[in-house]
């Protein structure tokens, strides 16, 4: 006979959290978010390998997590995981790219030789949206240093055809340059002590090293949460599916991703098991891989048992998932959520490792946030939440007449991600599990990733906790009814400005 639970599953939007006792040293600046990513063994005093400053990280999807979100999204002190449904080439070097932006010694992928002409300069500046290029004799990132060439130094068809680069540049005797292992910090000396824009790294031989640019140290005090590994480099990660990994995963190695997910709608299966100790005989205990989804105490469970450094909760949560109408496979979010947190704790008093986890879906409101990291998540995923700003990968379009972002899901005719539905069959979609859709232009996602993270902190003060194990253990949530849920927004009044409202 089949297993019947006895209450229904929640939603986010069912629960609200009671204030708890505020103390004066409870104030938002006292609040750290800093959350572990990835497992360790806590009752032995271990750390874990990985942490994060927020606990935000970007959905594996086309639409949302590329190269340029991963900066951002690192930037910001999360983790971004670049999508897997694209060839492994595309992926790995998307990593890289990301992996070789950082905050401080940035290589230069923006590079020419001195007997090229302007129009070629005006075409990489077009095709990479750079604005500096490095010159170099043989035009490679590493060549020997000939000079640099800026869109400033030449006004676009003011120039005689076929002008060469090098009557146009900054010759190397001109230039300010770094040597080979100079600090950051003496480095952003250099550029503010003689007024330069970008301050180039040489080695003792004269070849590019590297570029340090004026801008990343604005960007660094902007950014005080920065996520780096040790080079100081940022934090990204990737996903991969059940088919490619031992492919995939080496190409990801050597691009330098830091941590992986094993990204599929539903985790408890022995495809995942499979990958997970594939992987780690392979490749080594220290490559990090999370698995999911799940939703409830069997399937964390099972992949906590088969080595999952982190545990992804949720099937069909998500705006743009049909699975539970195409399926019926699913389970409110609060719920699943609750209930892994559960057999989380369960594992961690079992065996003293503490394996992470991680809500994805069914965030539709920032304080949804709040209640999840509450309810026992270590951090959140967020598709349609990221898909909006700037950063994302998808088109900027107009529709009556208003901005919108392109947004579809991996399960869409358009992702055509088989892959992460893989039941072990053929190869190829037997029907669609996402939609194609838009969400509300929102602008750039520093603004408002420092809105969503206010609204965080200063939630976690009500309730009297300055860090989220302390929001876990003081909580206290109650379920609402219908009538509470109406009546929590604006009601019997007329909106001046509907901005104020997250209900876009």
């Amino acid at each position: 006979m089949a297993y019947y639970y006895d209450e229904p599953s929640h939603t986010f939007g069912e629960y609200l959290l009671i204030p708890g006792y505020t103390s004066a040293d409870c104030i938002p600046e006292h609040v750290s978010l800093r959350t572990p990513v990835t497992r360790f063994n806590k009752k032995a005093g271990e750390e874990s390998d990985l942490y994060m400053n927020i606990p935000m990280v970007s959905a594996v999807m086309q639409s949302v997590s590329d190269d340029k979100m991963a900066v951002a999204l690192a930037q910001e002190g999360g983790i971004s995981f670049i999508y897997g449904s694209q060839t492994i080439e595309a992926q790995a070097a998307m990593v890289a790219r990301a992996k070789s932006y950082k905050a401080g010694f940035v290589t230069s992928d923006s590079n020419i030789r001195p007997d090229q002409t302007l129009e070629e300069v005006i075409q990489l500046i077009q095709k990479t949206g750079h604005s500096t290029i490095a010159v170099t004799a043989d035009g490679t990132s590493h060549g020997k240093l000939e000079g640099i060439i800026t869109e400033r130094d030449f006004r676009v068809d003011h120039f005689p055809a076929g002008s060469k680069v090098r009557d146009y540049m900054i010759p190397f005797k001109d230039m300010i340059t770094g040597q080979d292992g100079i600090s950051l910090s003496d480095a952003n000396d250099l550029i503010w002590k003689h007024k330069v824009n970008q301050l180039p790294i040489i080695d003792k031989n004269g070849n590019l090293v590297s570029l340090v640019f004026r801008k990343d140290f604005d960007s660094a005090a902007n950014h005080p949460n920065e996520l780096h590994d040790s080079k100081h480099r940022y934090i990204v990660g990737a996903g991969i599916n059940t088919r490619d990994y031992m492919q995939r995963v080496p190409a990801l190695l050597d691009a330098g991703v830091d941590v992986l997910c094993l990204d599929s709608s539903e985790g408890y299966s022995e495809w995942q098991a499979r990958a997970l100790h594939d992987i780690h005989d392979k490749f080594g205990k220290n490559v990090k891989v999370g698995a999911g989804n799940v939703v409830d105490r069997d399937g964390f469970m099972f992949l906590a048992e088969n080595g999952a450094d982190f545990v992804k909760i949720g099937i069909g949560g998500g705006s743009i998932c049909i699975t539970r109408e195409q399926k019926g496979i699913g389970r409110g979010q609060a719920t699943a959520t609750i209930e892994v947190a559960k057999a989380r704790d369960e594992y961690y008093q079992k065996t003293g490792i503490y394996v992470p986890i991680c809500s994805d879906g069914g965030i539709v409101h920032d304080y949804h946030i709040t209640l999840a990291l509450a309810m026992g998540a270590d951090f959140v995923m967020l598709g349609r939440y990221f898909a909006r700003f700037d950063e994302s990968p998808s088109n900027k379009v107009i529709i009556n007449g208003n901005y919108m972002k392109e947004y579809w899901g991996e399960g869409s005719s358009r992702a055509r991600n088989w892959q992460r539905y893989d039941l072990g069959g053929k190869a190829g979609m037997s029907f669609e599990e996402g939609v194609d859709s838009y969400v509300p232009y929102a602008g750039h996602l520093h603004d408002n990733v420092a809105i969503t993270i206010s609204k965080v902190v200063h939630t976690m003060c009500n309730c009297g906790a300055l860090t989220i194990p302390e929001l876990q253990e003081k909580a206290k949530i109650t379920l609402v009814s219908a009538v509470t849920v109406q009546e929590s927004g604006a009601h019997d009044v007329t909106v001046k400005n509907a901005s104020v409202s997250y209900k876009s």
